[in-house]
């Protein structure tokens, strides 16, 4: 039998390998027994979702959830980290934060590790309270996992409102990811 009040966090992030704007790391907790409602309003990984979508689905997410905790990380941080190769560091560090102060029963995180193994035991090592959450890192949780679907579109609805700043600033900058040619002919002129 599922226990209906325990507390699930999810957490992921939007914008990692960007070269412009933030990366956001976000993080809900939903009863247990309000998981299928994240199902019921079409809850999926942002990725899959249109900006229109992700934007409908944002105020029922805040609605359901218990909690929401959300992160964002400056460039000059991202680099930092980058140029010593920590960056599932810094990004596990945060996840971490995230699980602690949400104190969810059950935490499902998307993995930046290829070692999921590896990873788990970083989240635990950063943990230093006295909830027994239990930690479930995964490959494609925001494909998997209502909660962390949910805190996909968290991060990507914060991330792309960053972006929209920027672009009312310097215009014509796209999305911020190498893979957009309109932020690439940004940089490069």
């Amino acid at each position: 039998m599922r226990n209906i009040n325990l507390l699930i966090c999810g957490i992921d992030e939007a914008g990692r390998g960007s070269v412009i704007g933030p990366l956001v790391i976000a993080g809900i907790n939903i009863k247990n027994s309000d998981i299928k409602k994240l199902e019921e309003i079409g809850v999926r990984d942002s990725k899959a979702l249109t900006r229109k979508k992700r934007i409908f689905l944002f105020d029922q997410i805040l609605n359901i959830s218990e909690f929401i905790c959300i992160y964002k990380i400056d460039c000059k941080t991202i680099d930092e980290h980058v140029y010593q190769r920590q960056l599932n560091k810094l990004e596990g560090g945060i996840m971490s934060r995230i699980i602690k102060y949400l104190a969810a029963d059950i935490a499902y995180v998307d993995s930046c590790d290829v070692n999921i193994t590896t990873y788990t035991s970083y989240l635990k090592s950063n943990l230093d309270f006295k909830k027994n959450t239990s930690i479930i890192a995964m490959h494609k949780a925001d494909r998997i996992n209502p909660a962390v679907s949910a805190a996909s579109i968290i991060a990507k609805v914060i991330r792309d409102r960053e972006i929209q700043i920027l672009e009312e600033s310097f215009q014509n900058i796209g999305s911020g990811y190498p893979s957009d040619k309109k932020t690439m002919n940004f940089i490069n002129n």
